[in-house]
């Protein structure tokens, strides 16, 4: 029996698959408030990764996309520059929780990677039980910074001074 995992593959080819599921970029209800967060990925050099797959988790919206194939769930690929964009229902208030939880699947990844980002204007930031569990210095790369009216900025560092903090779980 082979000890090889799933985890161990050469892949993923995000380039040349994936592309046919459902489009989940944008699964909130048009006519509900939304935020958009824009970012990119690089690797450790800081060259942008191009052929990403990002897929987000957003358990507050699941009840409220009830309607869509797969709701609360994104799936956005990187683009040539490494930039990504997620829409996502604006919070009803401040929850000091995680607006989205982040699966990173990218070329050169032997095992894929858990991130979380909040949204900087979340009041209850101070008592977020996660970001109680990272250093101080390197909470920020959790954050998405407003850089407008319903819109955030957050960048996916996979190595460096500016690596993204990731989670382990089981």
């Amino acid at each position: 029996m082979s000890t090889i995992t799933t985890s161990q593959t050469i892949g993923p080819f995000s380039h040349e698959a994936f592309q046919w599921a459902a489009d989940m970029t944008a699964a909130t209800d048009a006519d509900a408030p939304a935020v958009l967060i824009r970012g990119a990925i690089y690797d450790g050099a800081g060259v942008p990764i191009d052929d990403a797959q990002l897929e987000a988790w957003l358990p507050d919206a699941a009840a409220a996309e009830a309607q869509q194939p797969m709701p609360g769930f994104r799936r956005v690929p990187s683009g040539a520059d490494g930039s990504f964009t997620f829409h996502a229902p604006l919070p009803a208030a401040s929850i000091g929780e995680p607006l989205m939880y982040v699966t990173v699947f990218a070329r050169g990844l032997v095992k894929h990677q858990f991130t979380a980002v909040f949204l900087e204007d979340d009041s209850a930031l101070a008592e977020s039980a996660i970001l109680g569990q990272v250093a101080a210095p390197r909470r920020a790369t959790l954050v998405a910074r407003k850089v407008g009216e319903r819109e955030y900025q957050w960048d996916i560092w996979m190595q460096g001074d500016k690596e993204t903090v990731f989670f382990d779980y089981v």
